[in-house]
């Protein structure tokens, strides 16, 4: 068994503690992913919703300026029908006209703007029906990133806890040394420990390393450090 096998286990405990803090940390971003899905439909809803509104408000604006003239035809009629004088009526007559002609204008645009509630209705159902379909398979996706994530947590609390057992079984004088390179290597270098190959090349940075450094390797006596990035070596 290599010199450093405690080391190799201790990095594969580490490994998957880096890959389950990768995807913990993006298991939301795909959640936020997922859910940016909906802005678009939901904005065509508010927006079909809104000209839904719009055009309401118009004809409601149309119906009040045509019974406000209405009002006024009436009044006019009132005040007609109590004058003696004929000039005085037919100036009140020719009121009346001008009056009743804007109202029928008011009234030809007011149901040329109800002919715009179908197509409203059709567009809030449109985007509606859309907006929910999307919705049911982003629910369905969220929740499995939900539950992954509550699953990976608890993956990474485990193998903490392994890490941390592991390193209580390397506290001794014969392992607390390479123990505590690894640590500070691991900070600047992943993988740590690494394999060294029959021709002599280091499994990290590559590089051919001088005779001595693999006959040290070869005697298994010590840990030897890659003379280029430090990475620790082992033969395979």
């Amino acid at each position: 068994m290599t010199k450093v096998q405690p080391l190799i286990e201790l990095q594969e405990i580490d490994g998957r503690i880096r890959e389950l803090e990768l995807e913990l940390k993006d298991l939301p971003r795909r959640k936020a992913l997922e859910e940016a899905r909906l802005k678009g439909l939901e904005a065509d809803l508010k927006a079909a919703k809104a000209s839904r509104e719009y055009v309401q408000n118009q004809i409601s604006n149309l119906e009040a300026e045509a019974q406000a003239l209405k009002d006024k035809i009436a009044g006019l009629r009132t005040t007609q029908a109590g004058l003696k004088s004929n000039k005085e009526y037919a100036q009140y007559s020719m009121q009346i006209d001008l009056v009743t002609h804007e109202l029928e204008a008011t009234e030809n645009r007011t149901l040329a703007v109800m002919d715009d509630i179908p197509t409203a209705d059709s567009n809030i159902k449109t985007a509606q029906e859309k907006y929910d379909a999307e919705k049911t398979g982003v629910d369905a996706s969220c929740q499995v990133i939900v539950d992954r994530i509550a699953l990976v947590d608890g993956m990474l609390k485990e193998a903490q806890a392994e890490r941390a057992e592991k390193v209580r079984e390397l506290q001794g004088p014969e392992f607390s040394k390479m123990r505590l390179y690894y640590e500070r290597i691991k900070t600047k270098r992943w993988p740590v420990v690494v394999p060294l190959t029959g021709e002599g090349v280091c499994g990290g940075c590559h590089l051919v390393q001088p005779p001595h450094v693999a006959q040290m390797v070869d005697r298994n006596t010590d840990m030897v450090a890659c003379t280029m990035c430090g990475r620790i070596l082992y033969r395979d």
